[in-house]
């Protein structure tokens, strides 16, 4: 190998070895524990508390301790940047009807400041039924519901076109039951939003 290959490999090789990443275990929105493993190789890391974090590269891990201060400071524009958590609604309504519950009437302000909060929603509503009529009648109930929440959400505003609309009927209720039973929980409609 020419001197000039053997410097240029050598360079590579120093290169590479500068070359990282990082991994930080951020604390989880909800407050709970979480952790991860970091594997490299035959080595593995388990990270599981809060900031724990590692450094990686061609030489090796090196764990430490990041703290919410630097990691604000090396990444809080990317962390700024990311989308906003998932989140379900369901509103209730009075039974054989399409019609929602005072409660959900009112609920109906919280989905409506939800949507409004974000820049581009993905947005599933999907409508069911308890199990009192018949399959067919439950069906048509249900797509009802969800089509009279997107109604009352876009006379509020909402540009509700993208969103997706479906009846479920009494396929997939919150509480089993026997059929002919009028449960309350199950007379629903569940947004989506991501």
């Amino acid at each position: 190998m020419n001197k000039l290959a053997s410097l240029s490999l050598l360079a590579c090789c120093v290169l590479a070895g500068c070359a990282s990443e990082r991994v930080i275990l951020l604390p989880s929105a909800d407050g709970k524990p979480s952790a991860v493993v970091v594997r490299s190789g035959k080595d593995e890391l388990l990270l599981n508390q809060p900031y724990a974090s590692v450094a990686r590269s061609a030489l090796g891990s090196s764990p430490y301790m990041a703290t919410a201060e630097r990691v604000e400071a090396d990444y809080g524009a990317v962390l700024a940047g990311k989308p906003a958590a998932p989140r379900s609604f369901n509103l209730y309504f009075d039974s054989g009807a399409n019609t929602l519950t005072a409660e959900s009437l009112a609920d109906l302000d919280k989905v409506k400041a939800e949507l409004n909060s974000r820049p581009a929603p993905e947005v599933m509503v999907i409508g069911h039924s308890d199990r009192v009529g018949s399959l067919q009648l439950n069906d048509t109930l249900s797509l009802k519901r969800a089509e009279t929440v997107c109604d009352l959400l876009g006379a509020a505003g909402v540009p509700t076109e993208k969103f997706e609309i479906a009846g479920r009927g009494e396929r997939e209720p919150l509480v089993v039951t026997e059929d002919e039973v009028a449960e309350p929980l199950n007379r629903r409609v569940e947004i989506s939003i991501r």
